[in-house]
């Protein structure tokens, strides 16, 4: 039997451990607040649970982080097919931020700066104790201490892009239709309006971290603006309702709403993990909520490309030789 908590409130004390009946009478009486149980990676909105019954309900917007303000109102568009790139368009004042070394070009009229953290209270106050903590965030993820912003100075309209890093698509999401709030892979964002704040996920289940494909920490976006993530391959969106789960190879994840539960699980029986060629584990995404995949991991390419190249230092000893190119024929990597 789980043991349920409820809170309504920043300051408000939180009710419980209540037993499944109890907690189905409380989310009845008050369904305006946040609940949680043992399996849960975060508080949910109680109208989104799918143990109080009815459709469940998207999550309402996060509100905006203190000092953060709402995100800039910017208009893009993205270019290509394999190898995309996002060109977005400013208008006086407005300010976009990437990751360092994502400038594809810019016009003259955007002035580049380089600022701790992602630079979510630039030019709104924030101490140095706040840069501090976002930096920090970023170093956990994995990510380069500083972003980049881009900040349009001039009269008119000015435009900047920015390349994804390998073959892949660019998703544009903009996270006031998506609750708030995403949990992505730990490189996956690209670039997004000023205002964005880049957090970190942690995965609580021990198994989960290890095998899941991603860690234990994740990258965390919030915020109502649009922010550009960049997945491997090809994208597929899925929709999970209530209790629906989805077998994942653990590479395959991009990006998931904050309602969904990610968990890993063996892939079969001993033959399988050992001659099957998926690994020991899958990722388990269990709804409700909306996740998105990709077809190629930029691990799964770098593993082939790795697995390809000449061994001993990147010479193979055999070129220009009968038995170089006999090594060739055998091995697979020359036709007739």
């Amino acid at each position: 039997m789980a043991q349920w908590f409820f809170s309504y409130g920043k300051n408000a004390d939180r009710i419980g451990p209540l037993d499944d009946a109890a907690a189905r009478a409380q989310a009845q009486r008050q369904p305006d607040g946040y609940c949680w149980r043992d399996g849960f990676a975060e508080w949910k909105p109680i109208r989104s649970v799918a143990e109080f019954g009815g459709t469940p309900l998207a999550p309402p917007p996060m509100p905006p982080a203190m000092g953060s303000g709402r995100a800039d109102e910017i208009d893009y568009r993205i270019v290509g097919t394999d190898m995309q790139f996002v060109e977005i368009e400013l208008d006086p004042g407005e300010s976009a931020i990437a990751e360092a070394g994502a400038l594809m070009y810019k016009e003259s009229a955007v002035q580049m700066d380089t600022v701790f953290g992602d630079g979510s209270s630039s030019g709104q106050g924030g101490g140095l104790m706040d840069k501090l903590l976002s930096a920090g965030k970023r170093v956990i993820t994995g990510e380069s201490l500083f972003t980049t912003v881009f900040t349009h100075a001039g009269s008119g309209k000015a435009k900047v892009a920015f390349a994804a890093p390998y073959p892949g698509t660019v998703m544009a999401m903009k996270l006031s239709d998506h609750g708030g709030r995403l949990i992505c892979q730990k490189d996956a964002f690209l670039a997004g309006a000023r205002g964005v704040q880049l957090g970190i996920f942690f995965q609580r289940k021990i198994l989960t971290g290890l095998f899941g494909g991603e860690g234990f920490i994740m990258q965390k976006l919030e915020g109502d603006g649009w922010v550009f993530v960049h997945a491997g391959g090809t994208v597929v969106q899925r929709e999970l309702r209530a209790g629906e789960r989805l077998d994942v190879d653990t590479g395959c994840v991009v990006a998931f709403h904050d309602t969904v539960s990610m968990d890993v699980k063996p892939v079969g029986g001993i033959k399988s993990m050992l001659f099957g060629g998926e690994g020991v584990f899958l990722a388990t995404l269990t709804g409700p909520g909306t996740v998105w995949l990709q077809s190629l991991p930029f691990s799964r390419m770098a593993g082939r490309m790795l697995a390809a190249a000449p061994q001993g230092g990147g010479q193979r000893r055999g070129e220009g030789s009968i038995l170089g190119g006999l090594g060739d024929i055998l091995g697979g990597d020359r036709n007739f």
